[in-house]
């Protein structure tokens, strides 16, 4: 089925953050390392940890494990208290682009004749995700979403926003209506999980070959490229009708 045709039946569409919606110049990953030192005396072994598509959650878990610290709520609430300060403060001094693309294609969802609903599925804790998205203009752009806070694995994390996203538009969604988009294959993961449609945009740390593999319903280099290919494909076949 043409894109045109399938983009006319999304009824809520889901981001990803880092590398799909935006780019920060690693802040995140800065201010988990400065949290880590500065409040739990843990360095080693930090660059094991491996970023892309994974939930703020899961990280520090994985690394408080690596040097023994519990993961108690409480350990985790200090933890992103503090991480919440350095992202901002590193944030100041950093400069956070909006991936290519980005911009026009939330307008062109919202020209829809049926809007979709615009949502965040993200692996960021719901505040690092507002703070992020305040500096780059974009927090206002969205509805709904579900974040490392609503559960730890990101399969999950797009089921309660699907959930939400439902019980904003009045009823349960069936997958096919529903859009993630992301830069990983684990994002491409997570809408296979929940029958969703997969956009992968090759704006992050993997590249567009890369991406294909994971058979995606769409990769492209970014959101520019598929905006072009969906009104295109759009206007060709309302000339087809005329």
């Amino acid at each position: 089925m043409a894109t045109a045709m399938l983009m006319d039946k999304i009824r809520l569409v889901l981001f990803d953050i880092d590398g799909t919606l935006i780019h920060t110049g690693g802040a995140g990953v800065k201010a988990f390392a400065r949290v880590f030192e500065t409040e739990f005396d843990a360095t080693e072994g930090f660059e094991r940890l491996k970023f892309a598509g994974r939930t703020d959650v899961s990280l520090v878990r994985e690394f408080f494990s690596f040097h023994h610290i519990e993961p108690s709520q409480e350990n985790l609430r200090r933890f992103f208290d503090r991480y919440a300060f350095w992202l901002d403060h590193i944030l100041e001094e950093s400069r956070v682009e909006i991936c290519p693309g980005v911009e026009e294609f939330i307008e062109a969802l919202r020209q829809m004749p049926r809007a979709p609903l615009l949502g965040l599925l993200t692996g960021n804790v719901r505040l690092g995700a507002e703070i992020k998205l305040r500096r780059a203009g974009l927090w206002g752009s969205f509805e709904t979403g579900a974040f490392a806070d609503d559960h730890e694995e990101r399969d999950r994390i797009a089921a309660v926003a699907c959930e939400r996203g439902g019980r904003i538009l009045g009823r349960k969604l069936a997958g096919q209506e529903v859009m993630v988009i992301g830069d990983t294959p684990l994002d491409i993961r997570c809408a296979r999980a929940n029958h969703a449609r997969a956009l992968a945009v090759a704006t992050g740390s993997y590249t567009l070959a890369e991406l294909d593999l994971h058979q995606p319903d769409w990769a492209v280099n970014d959101l520019r490229a598929f905006t072009n290919l969906w009104l295109q494909q759009g206007v060709a076949e309302t000339e087809k009708a005329a």
